[in-house]
């Protein structure tokens, strides 16, 4: 009897800790790996196509912390090229928010950076097949030491290391005309303006001035300027340490139909 009386103790311990054990397997979610889209052909996967994108504070925290590491956002990406190892991210991630709210596109001819301002477009080649595309950089990543960027795996396919998973690559950032940094500060600590038109004639610079008061109800400042062809006068909004001000000024001129300006920093032109 004291025989039976143990094993069924020992039967109704080890049925408990199994117990425990389902149950805390199902309360802590295993990490979901990510998975391989239906391929297609690389033909079908398009360059991106350089745009003058506002680079917009979204996306571009600088500052930012991920798993106890600090990274930093660059002022510009004027001038930047860097070899190193890149990676591609699926299914896991498809549909989802990139750093700037756009959706994840497996397909689509996109990458993720630590440091390049969003959106950035960079040509990406790879250095093991020589193959080659534009990919528009709009989210973060990847935040491994041996790695330089993470691309799509359309583009990955495109560039012939979506089997294989990683490849040695360089990146180059192509310059972009007439982008405007939307983005809190001017990355210089200068401030920063909305430049509306410069004009021979003071008269029509006043004009100017006095169409966006009445639009938007924001003063506009008019002020000489020398420049090599002559005296300018040129109408201005600013300053600005706020880009979503920025941003709500130009879509108020948009909309008013004046025109939107563009964003200077201590110009003189």
């Amino acid at each position: 009897m004291p025989i039976y009386g143990e094993n069924k103790r020992a039967t109704l311990t080890r049925g408990l800790l199994i117990a425990v054990a389902l149950l805390a397997a199902c309360s802590v979610p295993a990490e979901r790996p990510d998975r391989l889209p239906p391929p297609i052909d690389p033909a079908a996967v398009p360059d991106a196509v350089p745009r003058a994108d506002p680079i917009r504070a979204a996306g571009n925290t600088s500052p930012y912390e991920i798993n106890g590491r600090t990274y930093r956002v660059l002022a510009s990406a004027a001038g930047y090229a860097e070899d190193g190892i890149a990676s591609w991210y699926g299914l896991k991630f498809h549909g989802r928010p990139t750093a700037n709210g756009e959706r994840f596109s497996v397909y689509g001819p996109t990458a993720a950076h630590r440091s390049l301002p969003i959106p950035t477009y960079v040509r990406v080649t790879n250095l093991e097949n020589g193959r080659e595309m534009v990919v528009r950089v709009n989210d973060r990543g990847p935040f491994h030491d041996d790695r330089l960027i993470d691309l799509s795996y359309g583009a990955a396919l495109k560039l012939g290391f979506a089997d294989q998973g990683t490849a040695n690559v360089r990146i180059t950032a192509l310059p972009v005309a007439g982008v405007d940094d939307l983005r809190g500060g001017s990355g210089s600590g200068a401030p920063r303006y909305l430049q509306l038109g410069a004009y021979a004639s003071v008269e029509a610079a006043e004009a100017l001035a006095e169409r966006v008061r009445r639009a938007i109800g924001e003063s506009a400042t008019v002020a000489p300027v020398e420049t090599g062809s002559g005296l300018l006068y040129r109408v201005r909004l600013g300053p600005y340490s706020d880009g979503v001000q920025l941003e709500r000024d130009q879509q108020a001129l948009e909309a008013s139909g004046l025109p939107r300006g563009s964003v200077v920093v201590d110009s003189v032109t």
